[in-house]
């Protein structure tokens, strides 16, 4: 079939002026390719634009866990450089999936065809819209589940100390509670008075309010072990309660006043009973807290993914959408022992926005903040009002944005992370999701110091209170 009729027989360019057709067919290079062959490399350059005349052939490109298809051609479509488009290099390898034909316009006739093929240019750039509304759309996908992936991770990070303590302290409590009850029928026999058995109380008592944060190291609870032994000793109690008793935040004062209150042989029994106590209560206790952690972290998770987010821009409260973005990625910051802080003044206004979409800007850009801060470094997360506008400000203490990817870090596919830690697309997400919060964005990067500042809108109700 001749060339010209072929192309009158696309999909895509059939509809086209014959003469356009043929200036086409004489330009363009017929090139069979086979299956498994690669038209055009990942990072090499695209030659030129590809009529697909039969056959199928697909992009694939690795986000980190292996290459993955993200866009076919088949025949009737086109790939390559389009008229007005900024293609040099495409993301991914571009396979042949089968025996496909192909006639390619090499990239330094494509500008003609906006002066010689009018026509055939409307119907490229109609393309190419459609071509860039995927790549975006796949974009944000991809970029999201990165995310999800990392909050997944990050989570299941968090919860793994406290659901561990909360383990711990089920499996200890059943013992502890026995002991407990045997020195309490233990404690009934003795015959205390009341007084006695309110000095008692009142040293049990100061096992949860005298508690106080803080672990001892083992050489200090071996010395204070000893002590205690040497203080029962001298009061002809058993030291075996010295173990007991070292669990507890309990101190020789408070023993001494003890001894004093209640003597002979209803000491041992108050010791027992006041240690089995002390542990039952500070065993609760680290339940407690476990569980009050799960509940700040899951509360944390809901303000950050903002399930109840609106569908219009609504006043945005910073100070815990900050908070909570920071949370969720905690386990990233210890794993390398980086200081995260957060200043925020508590009369911040609300800024105008989407919450979701803001607190993804907050995620990638502390994220990679925390990428590029060193071991041990540090990472600075501020917001406050300058000129009507509240500015969050992102700054890492890591080796700077290099010259030559500065112009471009807002690019799709553009990182400076190794192959498999970064998409390229996080700062293009960025870059978008800015805009359509009506901000700006605006770095600052030289050695130790990187600062990112996106500047937001006051939302309408707190200028009215004079927030501004």
């Amino acid at each position: 079939m001749d060339l010209v009729e072929r192309l009158a027989a696309h999909r895509t360019l059939g509809k086209a002026p014959r003469a356009e057709l043929a200036w086409l067919a004489a330009r363009g290079t017929l090139r069979r390719v086979e299956p498994g062959e690669i038209i055009t490399p990942k990072g090499g350059p695209v030659p030129g634009m590809f009529i697909i005349l039969t056959g199928r052939v697909a992009i694939y490109v690795d986000r980190g866990v292996g290459p993955h298809k993200l866009l076919e051609w088949q025949a009737g479509d086109i790939a390559g450089i389009l008229p007005y488009s900024r293609l040099v290099s495409p993301p991914g390898d571009s396979v042949a999936q089968e025996p496909t034909d192909i006639l390619m316009i090499a990239r330094a006739d494509v500008p003609a065809i906006i002066h010689d093929c009018p026509e055939i240019t409307t119907i490229l750039v109609h393309a190419m819209l459609d071509r860039a509304r995927f790549f975006t759309s796949s974009g944000l996908h991809d970029e999201k589940m990165l995310s999800l992936g990392k909050l997944s991770a990050g989570v299941a990070h968090e919860l793994n100390n406290p659901v561990a303590a909360i383990e711990r302290g089920a499996s200890l409590l059943e013992g502890r509670l026995e002991e407990a009850e045997q020195a309490a029928r233990a404690l009934g026999a003795s015959g205390l008075t009341e007084a006695q058995l309110a000095a008692v109380d009142a040293v049990r008592t100061s096992c949860v309010d005298g508690r106080e944060p803080g672990v001892l190291s083992a050489v200090q609870q071996a010395e204070r072990e000893e002590a205690l032994a040497d203080w029962l000793d001298d009061h002809g109690v058993d030291s075996a309660l010295a173990g007991p008793l070292t669990d507890t935040p309990v101190t020789v004062e408070q023993l001494d006043r003890l001894a004093a209150a209640v003597n002979g042989a209803g000491l041992p029994a108050a010791l027992r009973s006041m240690a089995a106590s002390c542990a039952v209560r500070g065993i609760a206790g680290e339940i407690h807290e476990a569980a009050r952690r799960i509940s700040g972290l899951v509360a944390a998770i809901k303000g950050y993914t903002h399930m109840d987010q609106a569908v219009v821009a609504a006043p945005v409260d910073l100070v815990r959408g900050l908070a909570n973005t920071v949370t969720v990625l905690n386990a990233k910051a210890r794993s390398k022992a980086i200081t995260v802080t957060v200043a925020t003044p508590p009369d911040l206004p609300p800024a105008l926005g989407f919450a979701g979409e803001l607190n993804q800007i907050w995620s990638n850009l502390i994220d990679n903040a925390l990428d590029a801060a060193p071991n041990g470094g540090r990472v600075e997360v501020s917001a406050r009002v300058e000129r009507h506008r509240v500015v969050v400000r992102v700054v890492d203490d890591g080796a700077g944005i290099a010259p030559d990817v500065r112009d471009r870090m807002f690019e799709p596919f553009v990182t400076t992370k190794p192959v498999g830690k970064g998409t390229g697309l996080g700062l293009d997400i960025v870059r978008r999701l800015v805009t359509h919060n009506d901000a700006e964005i605006e770095v600052e990067s030289a050695p130790r110091h990187t600062e990112f500042r996106v500047l937001l809108p006051i939302a309408d109700s707190a200028r009215g209170n004079g927030s501004s």
